[in-house]
């Protein structure tokens, strides 16, 4: 099995950021139960519920990898106000996701920036 390390976990404008870096360019079945708890466990204790998944650096992923992002995306539904987001997409990821339909369910950022600046107006208290 690879040595892949852990995914880089960042908080930045009070939003938990999920970076895969370059060694997570191919998601494959071997990387996947190390990569899977790194993700969930993020995405539980992001407080607020509010988390970015960046994948600047991934290429490829199959559906072992859908799979971890809908139950994240699962959890962070269950929580009052989780969001759950993903960014820097190349377009082949890009293109999965939308031929699987799973746009409708996630949102689709072309930066990190983008999605944080997104995340954090759709949050913001409302002018009384």
């Amino acid at each position: 099995m690879p040595d892949t390390g852990a995914p880089q976990i960042s908080l930045q404008d009070g939003v938990t950021i999920i970076s895969l870096g370059p060694e997570y360019e191919n998601l494959d079945d071997d990387t996947m139960e190390d990569l899977k708890l790194a993700i969930l466990n993020a995405s539980t204790e992001a407080d607020p519920p509010l988390v970015v998944l960046d994948l600047s650096h991934t290429k490829f992923f199959g559906s072992a990898f859908i799979e971890i992002l809908f139950r994240v995306w699962n959890r962070m539904n269950s929580v009052p106000g989780g969001q759950f987001v993903i960014s820097n997409l190349n377009s082949y990821c890009r293109e999965v996701i939308q031929v699987t339909h799973l746009d409708k369910l996630w949102s689709i950022y072309p930066t990190r920036e983008n999605a944080i600046r997104d995340l954090n107006s759709r949050n913001a208290p409302a002018d009384d």
